[in-house]
């Protein structure tokens, strides 16, 4: 089992049930899944940038990334239909846990200028945000790199509120704005 997994249950848990009494242990907010999404509509000029992407989003996830494609043309934006627009992975159980662990510990202190992600969420429990830069992953290798590329990282979590969301996100040790 993770070891942020492992504190969760050990740790965590019963520290949310001393806070809500009232609740059982199967209320109590637990991260469901982390997605990772490319947007590489840009990035498609050149031919050999699907293959790179892919490689990276597979090399800091842990598992192949889903392409997605374009589902109609729009002459306005030079999009043909079935074109790759994004790569797309999901992460659930032990891979999301250690990819939750690695950016807290690892990542997020290696961004330029950090000093915390904003506590603001999606309104029904989830948190979202964005790096500008992949190079930040220590398993990507800067020499292979051709261009940066943004992400967009969405958590998931059973919370019903932004307030238990960010409860359970600071107990397990994401990095917020004080």
């Amino acid at each position: 089992m993770s070891r942020l997994k492992n504190k969760y249950y050990e740790e965590i848990l019963p520290q949310l049930m001393d806070k809500h009494p009232g609740k059982n242990r199967m209320s109590m907010p637990v991260m469901k899944k982390i997605v990772i999404s490319m947007g590489i509509a840009e990035a498609m000029k050149d031919k050999n940038a699907l293959p790179d992407h892919i490689k990276e989003l597979t090399q800091l996830s842990g598992q192949k990334p889903i392409v997605t494609r374009s589902k109609k043309a729009i002459s306005n934006f030079k999009l043909r239909e079935d074109q790759p627009i994004g790569l797309v992975v999901t992460l659930r159980g032990k891979r999301m846990y250690d990819f939750f662990d690695r950016f807290c510990n690892i990542v997020a202190p290696r961004i330029k200028d950090f000093r915390g992600m904003s506590k603001k969420c999606d309104g029904k429990g989830n948190y979202n945000f964005g790096l500008e830069d992949q190079q930040i992953f220590p398993e990507i290798n800067l020499d292979e790199v051709k261009r940066a590329q943004g992400m967009n990282i969405a958590i998931a979590t059973t919370a019903e509120t932004d307030a238990e969301c960010i409860e359970l996100l600071t107990a397990l040790g994401f990095p917020f704005k004080i």
